[in-house]
């Protein structure tokens, strides 16, 4: 992809700008603006036709300058990471399931991948077991690994893929371990950790005929090791590495914050675009730090095997999986590879 500059800043209202040409750059300002254009047709039939006709034109209209996106994107693969406020949030919730419906619907081909945080903690304090944390990496002793299994796989997983079914498409129930899609082994410090892994390999085998008949990938982040050992898989980390292995041509991470910071105090500060030079110059400088890291990670590894583009956007903002697809502003930072 073309070399971008920075995105302007969104408001939390979804619209979609006149898009002249689906193949030119993102997120140009230098580039001719099709952004600030604006229409006297579009004024006058708005103001001029009764308020429910306006209200419907305007819909209409909405659709219409979408249509380049997703002629762009229409048979791509998208891979997106599914949690935080987003999954806590029941408006949230409904509004990335039927979101993740659209894009599908308009011939995107749409994998997401979940933890399940919350659900966990909350299961574990059921049982009496208190979650422990070491640099933010859950503790996975054999109790909480049979705990996150049935949680994210039993749970989680089946709940989503109700709610895809509901909202009009049809999705199928994965985890790590279905298919050998994913294989695990123990993360470097698994001694303190106990069974939490790392992806050491997807087959993305499994996924192919799923995604190429129009449904949807619903994986939970559970995988195990050449012994059958269950694994307690980062799911930030599982769906970029899933991501790579099926070629996608976006990964999106959504999280809680609104993307990366230029400074970490400051919110108007957000570096709309990057690339991987420039994002690991901000690791370098200490700009990216804490929580933030690993997600940084995961995308750059997966722009390094393949996927065009790595975004981390806010879940916070209602409909910002089609911000992010389907304007130029966006929902967070794109890093390029």
């Amino acid at each position: 992809m073309e070399a971008l500059l920075t995105r302007p800043r969104l408001s939390s209202t979804l619209s979609f700008k006149p898009f002249q040409n689906p193949n030119s750059s993102k997120r140009n300002p230098s580039s001719v603006s099709f952004r600030n254009a604006t229409t006297s047709v579009r004024a006058s039939v708005t103001t001029e036709a009764p308020s429910g006709q306006a209200a419907a034109l305007k819909r209409v209209e909405i659709l219409s300058e979408a249509l380049p996106f997703i002629q762009k994107f229409r048979g791509k693969t998208m891979v997106v990471k599914y949690g935080g406020a987003a999954m806590k949030s029941p408006h949230l919730r409904e509004s990335v399931i039927r979101d993740l419906v659209l894009l599908s619907c308009v011939g995107m081909r749409m994998v997401l991948v979940h933890g399940g945080g919350p659900e966990i903690n909350s299961w574990l304090k059921k049982i009496g077991v208190e979650a422990q944390f070491i640099n933010g990496l859950r503790v996975t002793d054999e109790v909480t690994m049979e705990v996150v299994e049935m949680v994210l796989v039993g749970k989680v997983n089946k709940s989503l893929v109700s709610l895809i079914d509901l909202a009009g498409a049809t999705a199928v129930g994965l985890c790590g371990k279905d298919a050998g899609l994913i294989r695990a082994r123990p993360a470097p410090n698994a001694a303190a950790l106990g069974f939490v892994g790392e992806v050491s390999k997807v087959n993305p085998a499994i996924l192919h005929p799923i995604i190429t008949n129009g449904h949807i990938p619903v994986i939970a982040s559970v995988a195990a090791d050449q012994s059958g050992q269950a694994y307690n898989i980062n799911a930030d980390t599982a769906a970029g590495e899933i991501a790579a292995a099926v070629g996608a041509e976006k990964l999106i991470l959504l999280t809680d914050v609104p993307g990366i910071l230029e400074d970490k105090n400051d919110l108007s500060s957000l570096v709309k675009e990057t690339d991987i030079g420039g994002i690991r110059k901000m690791v370098e400088d200490g700009k990216v730090a804490g929580g933030m890291i690993p997600k940084v990670e995961c995308c750059v590894k997966s722009l390094t095997q393949g996927v065009h583009t790595a975004s981390i956007i806010d879940g916070r903002l209602p409909h910002s999986l089609l911000l992010e697809i389907l304007t130029n502003e966006g929902a967070g930072t794109m890093i390029r590879g």
